[in-house]
């Protein structure tokens, strides 16, 4: 059976040019960074070098760039590393609705200890107000976190804006930028953020490689205690094969992101014009424009999401339902409760998210597969019953 992946939200390919440039860090050249003969400062170079990659694809500098093992893990280094270097001027933090849960929980972690927080709406297509941020402020904020981009419904978030808003009232700000960093251009200099998590299987580099920008001058508190490797803020050895192939994936990315777009937004925008024409009771979720490149999303009405998936599975197609830390709760998305969708719709939430070779031929597929799916499992269903009972059908 041919496989027609569209899942790419929750894992990118791995280049084959990124595990080229691990390989060797995997077998000969096993070195420890920290080691002073030759095979350590091989390793260490190794490392140098992919910071510099990492550090131009964001427009920082190579030491404002601390290498993680996932995105989760930068959100709550960032979460409660700045929250708690800054306590001693406050204890409030303002975050969105829509955020995911490593920052949503990292933030309920540090109210276990006296932290307090503020939520922040999103309108009907997941955009956080900047007005709203300046609300949410008070004399004791220390913390604002707004996503970049949001993974289960594609919105692009007004971080710039939200930056000026913080700025302005000597607030740091964090973005959870791993939607968006290698898909989108994202510079902190131009965005004006303290703080930003990448993760590089989101743009083709390995699992298990992601990284934390940290402007210069902001305090942050190591999350893991170690030794002194990342200067001193993220203990443990490094994953040097992990690290190169994200810096390879990282210049790969920044030097064909404009040609990774523009052969992407058509496919995308076929599946946002044509799936709603194709099946009755079709929401688009997420805007129309300022969406992630390679991101449509959808709620399909009287279904759930989770029946969706293993009928599409069982034709050799993959999506997601939600985002890929939430998918198996079987819970409604709290980013659509957030956004005004009811329980029921939102649990009928479906993702599909392209890559770099996605073709005309992969959404054909998807077209002849779904409208069949959905028609019988529509069938079973007692919302539909329902619903058809009311309309008088």
């Amino acid at each position: 059976m041919k496989r027609t992946y569209l899942d790419h939200i929750a894992a990118t390919p791995l280049r084959p040019e990124a595990f080229e440039a691990m390989r060797p860090f995997l077998t000969e050249a096993f070195g420890n960074p920290q080691s002073l003969h030759s095979a350590g400062q091989e390793a260490l170079a190794a490392v140098d070098a992919a910071r510099e990659e990492v550090a131009a694809l964001v427009g920082a500098s190579p030491g404002e760039i601390y290498f993680t093992a996932s995105g989760s893990e930068a959100n709550n280094f960032a979460i409660k590393g700045l929250a708690l270097g800054q306590q001693a001027r406050g204890r409030h933090i303002v975050v969105s609705a829509i955020e995911h849960n490593s920052v949503l929980n990292s933030v309920k972690a540090l109210e276990r200890s006296g932290f307090s927080s503020t939520l922040v709406p999103v309108d009907r297509e997941g955009r956080v107000d900047p007005a709203e941020v300046e609300k949410a402020l008070t004399k004791d904020t220390v913390l604002v976190s707004v996503m970049t981009a949001n993974s289960e419904v594609g919105t692009i978030e007004p971080v710039a804006e939200i930056a000026a808003v913080c700025r302005s009232r000597n607030v740091l700000f964090h973005t959870d930028a791993v939607a968006a960093a290698g898909n989108i251009p994202v510079d902190v200099k131009t965005l004006g953020v303290d703080a930003l998590s990448l993760a590089g299987d989101q743009f083709y580099g390995p699992k298990g490689s992601a990284a934390l920008f940290v402007r210069k001058a902001a305090r942050i508190l190591p999350l893991i205690d170690g030794g002194i490797q990342e200067g001193g803020r993220r203990g443990g050895t490094e994953n040097v094969a992990g690290i190169v192939g994200l810096g390879k994936a990282a210049a790969l990315a920044k030097a064909e992101m404009a040609r990774r777009t523009a052969a992407l937004v058509p496919l995308r925008d076929r599946l946002l014009d044509e799936l709603p024409g194709r099946i009755e009771h079709v929401i688009v979720t997420g805007p129309r424009i300022n969406r992630l490149p390679h991101h449509a999303s959808f709620c399909v009405e009287f279904v759930e999401g989770e029946g969706m998936l293993l009928f599409l599975d069982m034709k050799g197609i993959a999506a997601s339902s939600g985002s890929a830390c939430t998918s198996k709760a079987l819970k409604a998305s709290h980013v659509l409760l957030a956004m005004g969708f009811d329980h029921a719709t939102s649990q009928g939430s479906l993702v599909f998210s392209l890559i770099d070779g996605t073709s005309d031929a992969d959404i054909e597929t998807l077209f002849e597969a779904f409208p069949p799916i959905v028609e019988r499992l529509r069938a079973m269903s007692p919302l539909y019953t329902q619903y058809l009972k009311e309309r008088g059908s």
